[in-house]
């Protein structure tokens, strides 16, 4: 609903504050704090080019770290010795967006480093980062066996036909894809680390 939210400083040695609300005239959404009125729609046009470039970078960044974890619980869930055609044929389609978001966080992450980020230093002379980049690295080897199996099972599910998952292939696949899940849920934390300088040499 339109309105127009006023704050007056009452009494600054009680520190109180009486907020107005007025919706009644219909007004764009406005927010008016000591006698200025700041409107939500021309503040964010006036953030600068390169503070947008640096948070949509930020944010492909994010979601396809989400969506990687998410595409791997999902096939971990959907694992099973001979699976019906309809969850062989999810577990292939979600691989296949996997390696798509892998692919961006990781494309993501070089322009980071490169020219949106807290400049090359930052993460090149922390330890950490390279902790990162090893565990990243690690997960997506791993991640190259299940692919090549889903690779395989697509084969005869164009036929249509099941693919032949055994008890053992099924106990592998689900071993791989829990260190799979445990190497990405610790990427967070090794990120978490840097953003508070852990790591970095001494000044």
């Amino acid at each position: 609903m339109p309105c127009a939210v006023f704050i007056k400083a009452a009494d600054f040695a009680n520190t109180a504050s009486t907020t107005h609300l007025d919706d009644s005239r219909g007004a764009d959404p406005a927010v008016t704090v000591t006698g200025r009125c700041v409107c939500p729609m021309t503040g964010f046009a006036a953030i600068p080019p390169d503070v947008l470039s640096r948070a949509g970078v930020a944010y492909v960044h994010y979601l396809s770290f989400m969506l990687c974890f998410g595409a791997l619980v999902l096939e971990r869930r959907l694992i099973k010795p001979n699976p019906s055609k309809a969850d062989a044929t999810l577990m292939v389609i979600t691989d296949v967006v996997y390696g798509l978001a892998a692919l961006a966080l990781l494309v993501s992450g070089i322009l980071r480093v490169l020219y949106f980020g807290q400049g090359s230093e930052f993460y090149t002379q922390n330890p950490l980062f390279w902790w990162k980049v090893g565990l990243y690295l690690s997960v997506g080897g791993l991640s190259l066996y299940p692919t090549i199996t889903y690779i395989l099972w697509a084969i005869p599910l164009r036929k249509g036909e099941l693919p032949q998952v055994s008890e053992a292939l099924a106990g592998r696949l689900g071993w791989i894809l829990n260190i799979e899940l445990v190497g990405f849920a610790l990427v967070p934390l090794l990120a978490t680390l840097m953003a508070r300088g852990v790591g970095l040499p001494a000044a």
